[in-house]
């Protein structure tokens, strides 16, 4: 299997919601990570030039 971004996303965001619903105080914990995985997604093309 290949590495995929499109198939990641909807895989990170599944862990994430269960985890804030399993221990709602991660919330900024997990949020923060979520949007920096995705930032730094968006950029890694940009920056292998």
């Amino acid at each position: 299997m290949t590495f995929n971004i499109i198939l990641l996303q909807p895989l990170v965001a599944l862990i994430a919601g269960i985890l804030i619903l399993a221990i709602p105080r991660l919330l900024n914990v997990i949020v923060a990570i979520y949007l920096i995985l995705i930032g730094i997604a968006g950029l890694w093309p940009h920056l292998l030039r």
